[in-house]
């Protein structure tokens, strides 16, 4: 039965023309953003089925749009990017697009190979979600496909990037510890990994500063290798009160390592992260962070690349997602 649905049914339904039915579902103009979901919404429940062989043949597109994940992104511990991977394919859903995952290892990375589904013309834009090195952003530069980065950005390109506002979220943290008494503050994350960590060092930087808080040489503790590998944590001789990590994998990997050391977080030690993932609420206290609103870094993402790929040439340059602190258990007021 579902197979037999027609635009005529659609139409019917909602009380438009075929007409409007089928400019939305093509995505033509003349119809609003909202009036094309809610036909698309409705096209999907009733089980309407596309001819998207005919649909590409007519447009020359593939209606595939690839997503290049670094793989070091990708550890058994990381889930935030499958998290951001699945909103954008879910997303793209929406628009009759297709998200193909190739993950790139390190091999292709520094050798500067570009995807297989590139060279075969197999999408009609890419979204390179997690930074990749100075070479590779360079050769993405000169293809002749729509490129957005997501969750990093390059002053040196004219690529659109969105990312969270990561310089305001550790602004923010960093404020709370110190409102609740803490002056020796850590930064666990290393600072020359990826422009989302640098703006988080610097957000930090920009609150002890404010509050005339000089921050200490060894308080700024690497977390991982050149490879982006996590590495063991060396701590400095004069531990500080607070510990503000780039990401909430490594405030949970940093309560754990306290804890084998034989410390409480948060009675000895507070402790705070950034993504709200998993591991901000597994972890035991569950972790203070900022939340990243994931679905709107992936709808943001969609909609500049998909107008690119319809040579409306909408330079959005950079946009960042406003996060919001999410309290929990993992920060105790100190006397000073």
């Amino acid at each position: 039965m579902k197979s037999n649905i027609s635009m005529k049914n659609i139409a019917k339904e909602l009380n438009v023309s075929i007409v409007t039915v089928s400019k939305a579902l093509n995505d033509k103009d003349g119809v609003s953003d909202e009036l094309k979901l809610k036909i698309k919404d409705l096209a999907d429940k009733m089980g309407y089925r596309y001819n998207m062989l005919a649909k590409s043949m007519r447009d020359g597109l593939s209606y595939n749009i690839g997503v290049i994940i670094p793989e070091h992104f990708l550890g058994d511990d990381k889930s935030y990017y499958f998290s951001v991977f699945k909103h954008l394919s879910q997303i793209m859903e929406k628009y009759q697009y297709c998200a193909i995952l190739q993950v790139l290892n390190a091999e292709d990375e520094n050798g500067v190979i570009l995807p297989k589904f590139y060279y075969d013309k197999k999408v009609d834009g890419l979204i390179v979600l997690g930074q990749v090195n100075k070479a590779y952003i360079k050769a993405l530069q000169n293809i002749e496909i729509p490129v957005v980065f997501l969750d990093f950005y390059d002053e040196n390109t004219n690529v659109d990037s969105i990312t969270v506002d990561n310089y305001s979220g550790a602004y923010e943290l960093t404020n709370y510890l110190i409102k609740n008494g803490h002056v020796n503050i850590s930064f666990v994350g290393d600072i020359y990994a990826t422009s989302s960590i640098q703006d988080r060092y610097l957000g930090m930087c920009k609150s002890l500063l404010e509050h005339g808080i000089k921050l200490r040489e060894d308080y700024v503790i690497c977390d991982r290798d050149e490879h982006g590998k996590y590495i063991e944590l060396k701590f400095p001789k004069d531990m500080p009160t607070a510990f503000v990590c780039n990401c909430d994998g490594v405030a949970y990997n940093l309560i754990i390592k306290l804890k084998e050391m034989g410390f409480r977080v948060p009675e000895d030690f507070s402790v705070v992260g950034f993504d709200n993932d998993i591991y901000a609420t597994i972890s035991d206290p569950q972790i203070t962070t900022v939340e990243v609103d994931v679905e709107e870094m992936a709808g943001t993402a969609v909609k500049s690349i998909l107008d690119k790929v319809k040579k409306e040439n909408r330079s959005r340059g950079r946009s960042m997602i406003k996060g919001r602190i999410i309290y929990r258990d993992s920060v105790k007021k100190i006397n000073r």
